[in-house]
């Protein structure tokens, strides 16, 4: 039977930082449905096939949470017939809103969070979905029976090496949204024993905050100017996540120092671009080599680790790069996650 799919999910934009993600997360989709609605609380930017229609709830003119509301409800019933599964990405509120009337209707609900924390609201919206999917053991979402994880989702055709790029030597690399989960700070620490052991580098933080963590960026800011590394550590904006590759094929090491229940797609952007990287997610413990991981929130491993990466040959940075992109190649890919997804929603 023909795959007809309701999609819901925070924003459609191309050009977004965060999220522009699963722009090619809805095409890849689009290629094994019959057909795609979206709805999003926010549209932007966006090309995408004739088989798909987006919808938005009308944030990016006004805020309005009872026109939001109104418009849910107007979209999910008038398409009612256009859908046979909806496949709810990360904000649990649209399976507590929508849950009893798709019941109703007879549509599957396919509900996708990745986070480490939750509360009774993700706890109902995992009763009431049929199938939830994330990509961490330690996912919050991981403790039920209907989870199936699922690869993290790289377009492995965008995210590559750059045979024109020269990586810095020495360079490194920190991308995301700047808040405290994210731990940016745990790096700068880091960053300090590694200058105090008399070792050159240059690192650039990547990424905007949230308006209620601007105070956050600027005590990291003027952490760094205490530290006396205003010389080898900037602050850029964060940029559309379609331009990254740029950015990653621009750096030899790239640190993610996130929880272990986010396991954040980012790292494996950054190997999919060949970069070398330290993380923290155990969920990666076993599969890559233990060169590229630290002990979570431990600031003197993360220093440790960093000063022995920094100190391989060229070359075998090279070799090592290879390998971490072929792992997200078999294991991580945006056209695996697509095949299995699929599979899911048909069943």
């Amino acid at each position: 039977m023909p795959l007809k799919l309701l999609i819901i999910t925070q924003k459609v934009d191309i050009n977004d930082d965060i999220l522009g993600f699963f722009h090619q997360w809805i095409l890849e989709f689009s290629r094994r449905c019959e057909l795609i609605t979206v709805i999003c609380l926010q549209r932007g930017n966006y090309c995408l096939p004739e088989n798909v229609k987006v919808l938005s709830l009308g944030k990016e003119k006004q805020k309005s949470r009872s026109k939001y509301l109104i418009n849910f409800y107007k979209y999910i019933w008038h398409e009612r017939k256009n859908y046979g599964t909806v496949f709810v990405h990360m904000n649990q509120e649209y399976v507590l809103l929508g849950w009893f009337l798709w019941k109703v209707l007879g549509k599957k609900i396919a509900f996708w969070r990745n986070h480490y924390a939750g509360n009774l609201f993700t706890r109902a919206a995992m009763m009431f979905s049929n199938h939830i999917f994330c990509t961490s053991k330690y996912s919050f979402t991981a403790k039920s029976k209907k989870t199936i994880l699922m690869p993290v989702g790289i377009d492995t055709d965008l995210f590559k090496k750059k045979n024109n790029n020269a990586r810095k030597n020495h360079s490194i690399l920190f991308l995301a949204r700047i808040s405290p989960v994210k731990n940016p700070h745990l790096v700068i620490e880091a960053l300090r024993h590694v200058r105090d052991k008399g070792i050159d580098f240059t690192a650039d933080f990547y990424g905007n905050p949230l308006t209620q963590d601007i105070p956050y960026l600027d005590s990291l800011k003027e952490k760094v100017k205490n530290y006396q590394l205003s010389d080898c550590i900037s602050f850029k904006k964060g940029i559309p996540n379609r331009e990254t590759p740029r950015v990653y094929n621009a750096y030899e090491i790239f640190i993610n120092p996130s929880p272990s229940g986010m396991y954040d797609k980012t790292i494996f952007e950054a190997m999919a671009c060949e970069s070398l990287v330290l993380t923290s997610n155990i969920n990666l413990k076993g599969k890559i080599d233990e060169k590229f991981l630290f002990m979570e929130n431990n600031e003197d491993d993360l220093a440790k680790q960093l000063v022995r990466l920094l100190a391989i040959p060229f070359k075998k940075k090279e070799e090592l790069g290879k390998i971490l992109r072929a792992f997200v190649v078999s294991n991580h890919s945006l056209t695996i996650l697509g095949d299995k997804l699929a599979k899911c929603f048909a069943n």
